[in-house]
């Protein structure tokens, strides 16, 4: 089965960036998404099966954090649900991408042998975007509580 297949609706997600240079490298060559349409205010990224979109916009809203588990999470957030390889696989390709990634949170375990176990880190694009990758050590309990 195709991620088109899927009986899960995929998503469509734009967000502001100030610079579409720096988030064609980012997405592009840090992140490994393959680029769709494109205009000189917009471009179209395949995130797993799901359209997200950089709009250029240079003016940014206020960053807002809030705890959680003694870290700043930084609202709004957005990311992928992943399989533990694939996670692990990417907190390597970033770390390796060192100059072009901010963590806000370094890839760690939450809820360790209880109930939601997951591995979890924030990162910010070039424009400040935050995003959080997780994955389930048991995939049937992402809405467990």
């Amino acid at each position: 089965m195709t991620v088109l297949d899927s009986p899960i609706p995929r998503f469509h997600l734009a967000v502001p960036v100030d610079d579409l240079t720096a988030a064609r490298r980012f997405y592009g060559d840090v992140l490994g998404l393959e680029q769709g349409r494109s205009a000189d205010t917009w471009v179209d990224w395949n995130l797993h099966g799901h359209q997200f979109v950089t709009h250029l916009a240079p003016e940014l809203a206020q960053r807002v954090h809030n705890p959680v588990d003694g870290h700043d999470v930084p609202v709004p957030h957005f990311g992928l649900i992943l399989t533990i390889p694939a996670f692990k696989e990417l907190a390597e390709r970033l770390r390796a991408a060192d100059a072009d990634v901010e963590f806000v949170i370094e890839p760690y375990v939450r809820f360790e042998g209880r109930t939601g176990e997951q591995w979890t880190m924030f990162l910010l694009d070039p424009a400040g975007n935050a995003l959080e990758f997780k994955a389930f050590a048991d995939d049937s309990q992402v809405f467990a509580t």
